[in-house]
């Protein structure tokens, strides 16, 4: 690899590394964030884990933060923090620039150093990298089994038979759409071969040795001995490979059933493309999708590709049209699944722009055009640093869907004091009632609390010290005055928690805590 392409490489990992490290922990725990974060302290308290086919994906995003806690020497799982588990998805993000040495030699010298810029600062990479959700893990093993399958196609070398195995079999193992993923690259490697055969013969590839089946043999092996690895939780969970294809039965009836995920196809693009909330600033990357385009053509057209393989090229294209129109026409869309088939538009645009660029003359119109795509870059990382940080969880941000309200934090903050006034601590009872368990993500913000009970529908005795109530319940829990609803707080947008409180725990609250003097 060029020095040059590795000190972009480099420089653009510095850049991403720079944008999804910030402040971590400010934005609030999302309700599937905080699922995962429990799961994955079942299996660090306990070194157990069972895959559930009805719920919380695969078990690699659970396994691959137990081997980061103990690489770093993680404290109790009470004592965990926010960061503590969202790095590691920052981890898996900054890995794809990692791993773009892989196909280098397809993508070109330029194109892999824009790719590695524009996967740095696109602001759907950098925000989703910041979450503790399967999905950027998904992307990491995707763009793996890529780059061992690419090298293999090259060098007919065992070794990366296995690396594309171990990529496939991370795939499956990491959320149960990778079968879109598997099925939008079959169909872009017949039709790149037919197009090959049938369109254009002289865009044919080197004639390479045939494919050696021991060779492939030992990919299907690496990716069978992941999946039966990592679905029986290492061999203590004979049913995990059966319930890993069971599992499409429950999802499937979800996918098809009523639910507040269902939406038009052009759902991805309106917050790719341009997404303007009136009051805050307008969100777009259809820059990337501009020079995408322009790669994608350049991989038919085979000019101006420079050392471009269009055969990679076209297959990235091939694969990002059929993945993208997968996920446009099923009706459940949760927006964190754009990333697979937006990860590969934006090595596609990688592409582009060294097409643009090479296409130019003179001298001097290649620079000004190289500054002003240098400037669109910049500008991704300006709207990336405004989606992470500055509107994590606010409405207004594209890439924000169903998120927790900070005033959970309020909440949260309010019961930690009111243990420290009540004589048992955090052995204090609590009770938190919801229907269909709209109380995420609080178990994790509880955690350390030893006495919390949860309900669906209101328990025959629901008084406790410290109530927690879904304020659709209409709970009249003040009438008997024992007790006084004290707050009202937002879970998220329109869902609404009652807290509750003894009257003479927040009599000894009051005391512990007065109000501020007011200013002179």
């Amino acid at each position: 690899m060029n020095r040059w392409v590795a000190l972009a490489l480099l420089a653009a990992l510095a850049l991403g590394a720079g944008l999804r490290l910030a402040r971590l922990e400010r934005r609030p725990l999302h309700n599937d964030e905080a699922v995962n974060a429990i799961k994955t302290g079942e299996l660090w308290n306990t070194g157990r884990y069972v895959y559930d086919p009805n719920e919380h994906h695969g078990p690699t995003l659970y396994y691959a933060t137990a081997a980061f806690n103990r690489l770093t020497r993680a404290p109790d799982f009470n004592d965990f923090s926010l960061a503590r588990f969202r790095v590691v998805t920052v981890l898996f993000g900054l890995g794809m620039i990692l791993l773009l040495p892989l196909i280098a030699d397809g993508l070109g010298r330029r194109g892999t150093a824009w790719a590695a810029l524009l996967t740095a600062l696109s602001p759907a990479m950098v925000y989703y990298s910041r979450y503790y959700i399967h999905e950027m893990l998904l992307v990491f093993a995707a763009l793996l089994a890529l780059g061992g399958a690419w090298r293999y196609w090259r060098d007919r070398k065992v070794g990366w038979a296995v690396v594309a195995g171990v990529g496939l079999g991370l795939m499956q193992a990491t959320k149960e759409t990778f079968v879109l993923s598997w099925a939008a690259a079959g169909f872009a490697l017949a039709l790149n071969l037919a197009w090959n055969r049938y369109v254009d013969a002289s865009a044919a590839p080197r004639r390479a040795p045939p494919l050696n089946r021991r060779h492939l043999a030992a990919g299907l092996g690496a990716w069978l001995v992941v999946v039966l690895v990592l679905f029986t939780s290492f061999f203590t969970n004979a049913a995990g490979p059966l319930d890993s294809i069971r599992t499409y039965f429950p999802w499937l009836q979800r996918v098809g059933g009523d639910s507040p995920h269902l939406h038009p196809w052009s759902f991805y693009f309106h917050r790719l493309l341009w997404f303007d909330p009136g009051k805050g600033p307008p969100f777009t990357e259809g820059l990337i999708l501009a020079l995408a385009l322009l790669g994608a053509y350049a991989g038919f057209d085979r000019k101006h590709l420079g050392r471009a393989d269009p055969n990679l090229v076209r297959f990235l294209a091939l694969y990002t049209v059929a993945l993208a129109a997968i996920y446009s026409l099923i009706a459940y869309k949760t927006p964190w699944c754009l990333l697979g088939f937006w990860h590969t538009a934006i090595l596609l645009a990688g592409v582009g722009a060294g097409v643009l660029l090479r296409k130019l003359h003179p001298r001097a119109l290649r620079l000004a055009v190289a500054a002003l795509l240098l400037a669109g870059a910049a500008h991704l990382g300006w709207q990336a640093w405004q989606a992470s940080v500055v509107y994590g969880a606010d409405r207004r941000n594209p890439y924000v869907y169903a998120h927790t309200s900070p005033d959970v934090q309020r909440l949260v903050q309010t019961i930690e004091k009111l243990a420290r006034s009540h004589p048992a601590g955090k052995q204090m009872l609590i009770k938190v009632v919801a229907p269909d368990s709209d109380y995420w993500p609080l178990p994790y913000h509880l955690r350390s609390f030893s006495h919390v009970g949860w309900w669906d529908t209101l328990p025959e005795d629901p008084y406790a010290p410290v109530m927690i109530l879904a304020a659709g319940l209409n709970a009249p829990l003040d009438e008997k005055k024992t007790h006084l609803m004290v707050g009202y707080f937002e879970l998220r947008p329109e869902v609404f928690l009652e807290l509750y409180v003894e009257l003479g725990l927040w009599k000894k609250y009051l005391a512990d805590n007065p109000p501020p003097p007011a200013p002179e």
